[in-house]
């Protein structure tokens, strides 16, 4: 059975996590996750859940205390956006190379500075390489759906990574939309109770987590988590598989819209792929052939799936909300362009920043991107390779 209902991506997550009721929520309110926190809390005063809601003094102090549950053996998670998943980033580290499967609710909001508390990508995506595995939402039901999803994920033995479940600040967070729900029986039936093999309070049999590594150690230990993380791929699958059987939506590592026999392909993630989506229909009505991939899952990295499935386009668009100051792109644009060398694709590619601080990126937007693309092949015309959209001054086209 199913509910419909009309929630915010806030709410979407709250809910999930009260249906699923783990055993420990530290967490420490920042704009724009606070209501997640806040609502958990409510939840858990009223009766309607048995979690621990731990407050702390900082987000810091959040994922220290997640990481203690998780390593006793409680299932755990917390939430966060920004500077606080920034005041983190030790403890990120020190989550995936414990190898503890706890989960965080992160609302995608722009890293100071300047001060701006609007959507981008900067938080999590400078979080990319701490060893978490990264899912982000387009919507409120992905959001929930993928919430749900996750413990399933970080806890299978082959993984024991933690799970960073992304979506995008007030844009979703806020944003009220109908949304399916399922019943409390049939999540805590997919989710399942939390059993680990090894936990710091198991009477009888001691074990260290998080030692001090000499040298012998550190590169055994990170090839390992690659590993699990590799592995991360097949069950995401398998989860996403099992959740469509019992749910009826499915979602894989990206969702093709329109791409069968496009030209032109957008590559992007979170919610602007509405956007997109609107404008790749407004231009079939045209006769463009355009489509677009909406990448959910980051890391583990589908670098060769994405290449597999844009290898018949004439050109794409790799849109990154975020900077990485490197001069060719953001971190979106240099995975995927890496997993086409590694393929063998000779697609040509343009690389896009876009919406930093909240700024609008609107279907007129996504014509120009396509105008720009069929511009670049006529003739094999030569354009800047990395792209500002929105800018109040206008950028050389050629570079």
């Amino acid at each position: 059975m199913s509910m419909k209902d009309r929630m915010s991506g806030n709410e979407a997550v709250a809910y999930a996590i009260r249906q699923i009721d783990p055993d420990v929520m530290p967490a420490f309110p920042i704009t724009p996750s606070t209501e997640i926190p806040q609502m958990v809390s409510t939840y858990i005063a009223n009766g309607q859940m048995n979690t621990e809601f731990i407050p702390v003094e900082s987000e810091h102090s959040s994922m220290s205390a997640t990481i203690g549950a998780e390593a006793a053996g409680a299932r755990s998670l917390t939430a966060t956006s920004s500077c606080g998943l920034a005041l983190m980033w030790e403890e990120l580290l020190v989550a995936a190379s414990d190898r503890m499967p706890c989960v965080m609710a992160v609302v995608n909001r722009t890293l100071s500075g300047p001060i701006n508390i609007n959507c981008d990508h900067t938080d999590a995506m400078g979080a990319r390489d701490t060893g978490w595995i990264q899912i982000y939402a387009e919507n409120n039901q992905e959001a929930y759906d993928n919430f749900i999803q996750a413990y399933p994920i970080a806890e299978d033995k082959r993984v024991h990574l933690p799970v960073m479940i992304c979506q995008d600040g007030f844009i979703t967070s806020h944003a009220v939309e109908n949304i399916i729900l399922n019943e409390d029986p049939d999540v805590k039936e997919f989710v399942g109770e939390y059993d680990p093999e090894e936990y710091l309070l198991n009477p009888g049999k001691p074990i260290a987590i998080g030692p001090y590594a000499i040298s012998s150690y550190v590169m055994e230990a990170r090839k390992a988590q690659e590993e699990a993380m590799e592995n991360a791929k097949t069950v995401i699958k398998e989860v996403a598989k099992r959740y469509r059987e019992k749910f009826g939506r499915g979602y894989e590592f990206f969702e093709e819209y329109r791409t069968e026999d496009a030209e032109y392909i957008m590559i992007i993630m979170g919610s602007a792929a509405g956007t997109a989506k609107q404008a790749a229909d407004d231009l079939r009505e045209k006769g463009i052939k355009a489509g677009v991939l909406k990448l959910r899952v980051f890391r583990p990295f589908p670098a060769s799936e994405i290449a597999d499935a844009v290898k018949n386009a004439k050109a794409i668009a790799i849109m990154d909300r975020c900077e990485s100051y490197n001069g060719h792109g953001g971190p979106l644009s240099s995975e995927v362009r890496a997993g086409l060398y590694e393929s063998g694709s000779s697609v040509r590619a343009l690389c896009y920043t876009y919406g930093l601080g909240g700024r609008d990126f609107t279907v007129e937007c996504v014509y120009g991107v396509f105008d720009e693309l069929q511009e670049m092949m006529k003739d094999n015309k030569k354009f800047k390779q990395h792209r500002y959209i929105g800018l109040r001054t206008r950028e050389p086209e050629v570079g």
